[in-house]
């Protein structure tokens, strides 16, 4: 009996041991393995970044149903005053350049095809173009083949010097026309183009005494002895929607190669054209 406690004693220090030394290479073994975790996720960030999330789940967020914006929401001018607003009783003048509600269906119809514009939009930038024609009294018609020949009815067109927009427009330097709308930033508003070019070209048609030598001035060669044609491109596609709106049948595809003579025949001042001259439309 004298001897239990002894045992007892022995015994116990024996399991103690034991225990401490599981611990310690329990706790040696998850040591490494922590060393080891930590050079993986140095090396490989991608990891320790899973990790991470898995552990901590970003909350799951709100879905939003988006709608789209209507049309002509889009392409709105952003401010009051525009030609839309012009409710006043048509004269006999704004009669004729508005024309009828058949004409502007023709023409939008035509120009959607030749251009590959969605209809919607073509009515748009047609319904613009007149309305706006009618406040500044400029044959819409006129507008209407400056923006084809100009951007091809891009609204989004940038050309390598800065002209922007439907019609072209060097809004740099006419930014103080931007103002009253929203400032530079609206140089791609559709609306917004249309007018401010709009009012440019009529400005050059009455600086320059006709129609081509506005157009002249327009693409910027006002001091060159030519346009390099592109007051005979402008006017012929003119010709083409006064047809349009007359009713008459017009191919939306022209050959390009009927309006050029051959290389051989070319006016001599066009072989001697500079190739330093730079043309700018919008200027």
């Amino acid at each position: 009996m004298a001897r239990q406690p002894a045992t007892w004693f022995a015994t116990t220090r024996v399991s103690a041991k034991g225990v401490l030394t599981t611990a310690q290479h329990t706790l040696t073994i998850l040591g490494v393995s922590a060393l080891v975790v930590m050079a993986v996720m140095f090396v490989r960030p991608d990891l320790a970044k899973a990790l991470s999330d898995s552990l901590n789940p970003a909350p799951a967020l709100e879905t939003v149903a988006v709608v789209a914006p209507p049309l002509s929401a889009l392409m709105e001018t952003p401010v009051a005053g525009t030609p839309a607003a012009n409710t006043a009783p048509l004269t006999s003048e704004e009669k004729a350049l508005l024309g009828t509600q058949k004409q502007q269906q023709w023409v939008t119809s035509w120009l959607s095809k030749r251009y590959r514009v969605a209809g919607d939009a073509a009515n748009m930038l047609v319904s613009t173009a007149y309305l706006t024609a009618r406040e500044i009294k400029l044959d819409p018609l006129l507008i209407l083949a400056v923006m084809a020949i100009e951007s091809g009815l891009n609204p989004f067109a940038e050309s390598p010097v800065g002209a922007q927009g439907l019609m072209q427009v060097m809004s740099k330097i006419h930014h103080d026309k931007f103002q009253e709308m929203g400032g530079l930033q609206a140089a791609l508003n559709p609306v917004a183009n249309i007018r401010v070019g709009s009012l440019i070209l009529k400005d050059y048609v009455t600086r320059g005494g006709s129609v081509e030598a506005g157009l002249k001035i327009y693409v910027g060669a006002g001091a060159f002895e030519h346009d390099d044609g592109y007051g005979s491109k402008v006017l012929a596609e003119y010709n083409r929607l006064k047809q349009v709106s007359a009713g008459k049948k017009v191919p939306t595809i022209t050959p390009m190669m009927a309006a050029t003579p051959p290389k051989a025949a070319a006016p001599v001042v066009v072989a001697e054209k500079s190739s330093n001259d730079t043309q700018i439309a919008g200027l």
